[in-house]
């Protein structure tokens, strides 16, 4: 199976900056005739009750359809635990015990990007694991044998970026983001990434992972953000930025996916509508800059 994806974290409403880009995800698939999929992202802990729920619902009033069953993460630790038993059988990983500060203070090639990991605890021997489990669990990471990988993304053309010994597990034994999502998008036929252009630089991690597992990694297409005023991304604080915000201002689903289109250079009010004249060629490169529209001002449909 060939499928496309949008994959939201349940701890909140989504804003219209999260619709537009599940949007633009459906756009990518249907439009080359793949399913399209939903994946709730629940490892990090902060689901809230009633979220995914709520988004499933919003998605649906936008007028966005997708394929059976919406995928849990957290339903599937099993299958993580299975993948990394693999790779640590076969001397792909290691344990760290390194903490987020201790790397963020640690020094690295001239080269590397802040926040990169070091190799601190790459070569660590039998003795020095055992005296380091005492004080603190072992996270596990990859071992990673390049310090590049280069992707192909349809808005982006070829982008090559860092690769560092990715987190696998963390130490309190959650499965981490980045192994959860090859693993899934892999096992859901998933060929097809359409995301915020955020995550860019992560994607090249992601698909030499998805090589060391022997999958093939997925076409990508990261795509520009919605900002505030301000430049930043969305967040509650900028007022009428959910769906239910902005009916409360009087713009209903409707004029909402009439929003999201004019900011893709179209027109029209349901995603049926935009489906026939989708281009991805002829999308905007640049962020939108959204303005929750006064009270009483937005077209109520």
């Amino acid at each position: 199976m060939n499928a496309g994806r949008f994959a939201p974290s349940p701890s909140g409403d989504l804003h219209i900056g999260n619709l537009r880009t599940a949007v633009l995800a459906w756009l990518f698939a249907r439009s080359t005739g793949r399913d399209f999929l939903i994946r709730m992202e629940d490892l990090d802990g902060r689901t809230r009750p009633g979220s995914a729920e709520r988004q499933l619902a919003d998605l649906a009033a936008i007028g966005l359809d997708w394929e059976q069953p919406v995928v849990v993460q957290s339903g599937r630790r099993d299958v993580y635990r299975t993948v990394v038993d693999s790779l640590v059988a076969d001397g792909a990983t290691f344990e760290c015990f390194c903490t987020r500060r201790e790397i963020q203070e640690a020094p690295t090639a001239p080269h590397a990007p802040p926040g990169a990991y070091p190799g601190t605890c790459r070569e660590l021997t039998t003795r020095q694991r055992e005296e380091r489990r005492e004080q603190r669990p072992a996270a596990i990471r990859l071992r990673a044998e390049t310090s590049e990988f280069t992707v192909h993304d349809v808005l982006h053309g070829d982008y090559t970026g860092d690769v560092d010994d990715v987190v696998l597990v963390r130490g309190d034994g959650t499965p981490a983001y980045n192994l959860a999502v090859v693993v899934d998008d892999h096992a859901a036929g998933i060929d097809q990434v359409v995301r915020g252009d955020d995550l860019l630089s992560s994607a090249p991690r992601q698909a030499y992972l998805a090589t060391r597992l022997g999958y093939t990694p997925p076409l990508y297409a990261h795509v520009p953000m919605v900002l505030n005023a301000d430049g930043v991304r969305l967040s509650k604080r900028d007022g009428a930025v959910t769906l239910e915000d902005l009916q409360g201002v009087g713009a209903g689903p409707d004029a909402v996916v009439g929003m999201i289109a004019e900011s893709l250079r179209m027109s029209g009010t349901t995603a049926a509508d935009l489906l026939p004249r989708f281009d991805p060629a002829a999308l905007p490169r640049e962020p939108w800059i959204f303005t929750p529209p006064p009270a009483g001002d937005a077209h109520r449909p």
